[in-house]
């Protein structure tokens, strides 16, 4: 299963040369630029590990380029975005977020069926990932 998360989910694999040029259009509109990491992609899991503070007051890439390589050398195994946060709504608005590290095998979603009262089904999405222990969901 190939996962699907942010603005450019649907494009083929960003080299570190696009995600340099992507992170320089958030550094020239003066868009805070974090980077976060996680192990369990479930769609309504928002809030992912912060990889540091927010990277503030940066004027090239190279700065967010390091820190992505370090985050991706620490956790091979782990999804890695790029979040960008638009300030001039006066609120914490995400203007750009994708993808810069996924692990090699991705093993997919569960639809789990339930049946409550009156014969009523409803139905959930979980990871296969989160059977395992946290740490060791992909692969290792």
């Amino acid at each position: 299963m190939y996962l699907r998360h942010g603005t450019f989910s649907y494009l083929p694999e960003l080299s570190d040369a696009d995600i340099a040029a992507q992170v320089r259009y958030a550094l020239l509109n003066n868009w805070p630029v974090s980077i976060e990491y996680t192990d369990d992609p479930h769609p309504r899991n928002t809030y992912w590990e912060m990889w540091g503070l927010p990277l503030f007051d940066l004027d090239e890439p190279d700065g967010v380029m390091a820190e992505i390589n370090a985050c991706r050398a620490t956790f091979p195994r782990h999804y890695v975005r790029v979040t960008a946060y638009d300030a001039s709504y006066t609120k914490q608005t995400t203007a750009l977020s994708f993808l810069v590290q996924r692990p090699a095998e991705e093993p997919g979603f569960e639809l789990v069926r339930s049946e409550g009262a009156d014969r009523r089904q409803s139905y959930s999405v979980r990871s296969y990932a989160t059977g395992r222990p946290q740490g060791h969901r992909y692969g290792g």
